[in-house]
């Protein structure tokens, strides 16, 4: 009986160490977005830098996804960098878009290691469906998390050691 308890005790703790790890990575919530519409992206941040506090939080836009508009963030200064395309492309009510958004940074705030928090943007999402990959990136004081990479075909997300966050693209309804 004894040994059984044992058993049954280490591997709870195995399960949840495997689900601690699992969850340590910089997520968004929303698992899936339609093609072409305007989605909600909340970031999810579940702690700083190997024991550091983080003060910059760094998401790549990736081609494809327009109309960015990052959420303020009290404590936390905002910013944008654009980048001009390189053809002008249609867009909402007869707009014409030139440039779009390409990063959004929050920085000068503080999470610290043990804490956790969540940075929020929208944006339309691109036209096609499949997996869409977003690299994100965590400054500390005297490291960083780069949350960028992006399986290589036939890769499972599972065998990389930071993956960017992902959304799957779905067909429209």
């Amino acid at each position: 009986m004894r040994h059984h308890v044992l058993t049954l005790v280490t591997a709870m703790s195995l399960s949840i160490l495997a689900i601690t790890s699992a969850e340590a990575h910089v997520t968004i919530e929303q698992q899936q977005a339609v093609a072409g519409a305007t989605a909600k992206l909340t970031f999810r941040v579940p702690h700083g830098c190997d024991g550091a506090a983080m003060h910059t939080f760094k998401v790549q836009i990736p081609e494809g996804v327009l109309n960015v508009k990052p959420m303020p963030k009290a404590g936390w200064q905002l910013r944008t960098v654009k980048a001009k395309l390189d053809k002008p492309i249609a867009g909402d009510h007869g707009a014409t878009i030139t440039e779009v958004v390409r990063e959004v940074i929050w920085s000068g705030g503080n999470l610290p290691d043990e804490q956790y928090d969540e940075f929020v943007l929208r944006g339309a999402m691109p036209p096609k469906t499949g997996t869409l990959y977003i690299p994100a990136v965590q400054e500390c004081e005297k490291a960083a998390e780069r949350w960028i990479e992006i399986p290589a075909a036939g890769q499972s997300g599972g065998d990389l050691k930071m993956p960017a966050p992902r959304l799957q693209i779905l067909p429209k309804p």
